[in-house]
């Protein structure tokens, strides 16, 4: 099996689809125009890797109240540092740093929206 993608109930999909889009270079695969919103967002790479939504009859996870360490979503980055700072400037929050033996760089967030967001400076790629 291959994986498709996380759904994420969110309370404004609009919102969310905008910031992960300008912000983390996603694109949008594919969109639903009315409730509940689903909204496809696809890497660089062209592989679908979420899916938002507002469903009313399904409770909205409080990211706040979730530790980084039980849930997170990892992106790559080249520049952890640099990626970091500049995510803070559009609303993520600092959480942790992390400098691992074999160099890697990881960078724990949260988007504006609570979800913990890792940025991963990789010595050796996976």
């Amino acid at each position: 099996m291959v994986f498709e993608h996380f759904a994420v109930n969110v309370a404004d999909v609009a919102k969310v689809v905008q910031w992960y889009t300008t912000h983390l270079g996603l694109e949008v695969a594919s969109q639903q125009a009315s409730s509940p919103f689903m909204t496809f967002l696809k890497d660089s790479s062209g592989r679908v890797v979420f899916e938002f939504y507002q469903r009313t009859d399904a409770p909205v996870t409080s990211f706040s109240e979730v530790h980084p360490g039980t849930f997170h979503v990892a992106f790559i980055s080249e520049n952890a540092k640099k990626d970091s700072m500049r995510l803070e400037k559009e609303g993520a929050v600092f959480v942790e740093e992390v400098l691992k033996e074999d160099g890697s760089h990881l960078i724990m967030l949260r988007d504006p929206f609570h979800m913990p967001l890792q940025l991963c400076q990789r010595a050796i790629n996976f």
